[in-house]
């Protein structure tokens, strides 16, 4: 006779096999999810928005000035005037609803040059030379859009202010005094107030500019009257050093020669204005590096310390969370041999 299993007294408990606690699923599923994200977002933040953070600011309103000493044409006095304290000041203002319709980084620029005799100049109309202009420019490449009345029509690469992630190149500069573009070559590294960045200098040989008429005997011409002279314009030295991420100008010196000669001369009859260097002053200095230190530190964080962040996090909880999933999942190897044992 086939021998009877024993059923089990009511009073018996199974055992159970114990394998630990296991985490809620949501729980694990959110972990790993989050990882998920930071991993997609790393790779967004570097490749997507940083380039797009990278644009010129329409709503700028900063002053610069360049102080030096040189030589200028008193009107009154019918001179030159010598070894004199010069500066020159600069003023940008974004028009920022020209900026929003177009599109363009619009920039008003006011520059004027003055002596101690027009300083403080309530009346830029005072200063020796006074100059307004328009500077309309791609918001993403820095070059030059023409649109927006702007004045005048320049070309080249910089001007105020270079392109974001600046090279270790030669770059066409607009020299508006000129009224074309001179090419700085790239000479280093320098530190301005502490901060590095890229060096370019550059010079301007004498150029006929275009003409002004004025008394002939101004220019040596005697018996003449009023002769159209001619304007000659060159620079001793321009040097540049921008921050490299960001591309603002933080230092800048600049030799301007303005001068007159007679019609068809060879030679400079008359300086209009002569200094071997003008450069930002102290004060201008640690403004623009601060400036540049503060736009450049966010920049890296967008494009380097997020991202790494959100990688290294990411990476992290995406192992954590798969392996909370996995330790999550019911052992149906362990429930079936449960069964098997007590059936027999």
């Amino acid at each position: 006779m086939r021998r009877k299993a024993a059923r089990p007294s009511p009073d018996h408990r199974p055992s159970r096999r114990l394998v630990g606690p296991h985490p809620p699923v949501a729980f694990s599923l959110v972990v790993l999810g989050l990882g998920v994200f930071l991993l997609v977002l790393a790779p967004l933040l570097a490749w997507y928005v940083e380039p797009r953070a990278q644009r010129t600011p329409v709503d700028i309103d900063t002053t610069t000035v360049f102080t030096g000493t040189g030589s200028y044409f008193d009107t009154g006095e019918i001179e030159t005037v010598r070894d004199t304290k010069l500066t020159i000041t600069r003023q940008v203002r974004g028009d920022v609803a020209d900026s929003e319709k177009s599109g363009r980084a619009v920039w008003d620029v006011s520059t004027s040059v003055d002596t101690d005799k027009s300083l403080p100049a309530a009346d830029p109309h005072d200063s020796l030379q006074w100059t307004v202009e328009r500077w309309v420019t791609d918001r993403r490449t820095n070059k030059p859009v023409h649109c927006c009345q702007e004045k005048p029509s320049f070309e080249g690469e910089a001007y105020l202010k270079f392109p974001f992630d600046v090279q270790k190149r030669s770059y066409i500069w607009w020299d508006n005094t000129l009224g074309s573009t001179v090419t700085l070559a790239y000479k280093g590294k320098k530190r301005i107030q502490g901060y590095e960045g890229l060096r370019f200098t550059g010079t301007v040989p004498a150029t006929k500019t275009g003409t002004r008429l004025v008394p002939g005997t101004i220019v040596g011409v005697k018996d003449a009257g009023q002769v159209l002279a001619e304007e000659w314009y060159a620079n001793h030295g321009i040097e540049l050093v921008a921050d490299q991420r960001t591309g603002r100008i933080i230092y800048a010196a600049i030799g301007p020669r303005k001068t007159l000669r007679a019609p068809g001369g060879e030679k400079d009859a008359v300086v209009l204005l002569d200094s071997r260097r003008i450069a930002f002053d102290t004060d201008t200095q640690r403004e623009q590096v601060d400036l540049a230190e503060t736009d450049s530190g966010l920049l890296r964080m967008v494009g380097r310390t997020l991202p790494l962040g959100a990688g290294i996090a990411g990476f992290v909880l995406a192992v954590a969370g798969g392996v909370l999933v996995a330790r999550g999942r019911p052992h149906h190897g362990t429930s079936e041999k449960t069964q098997q044992s007590l059936a027999m």
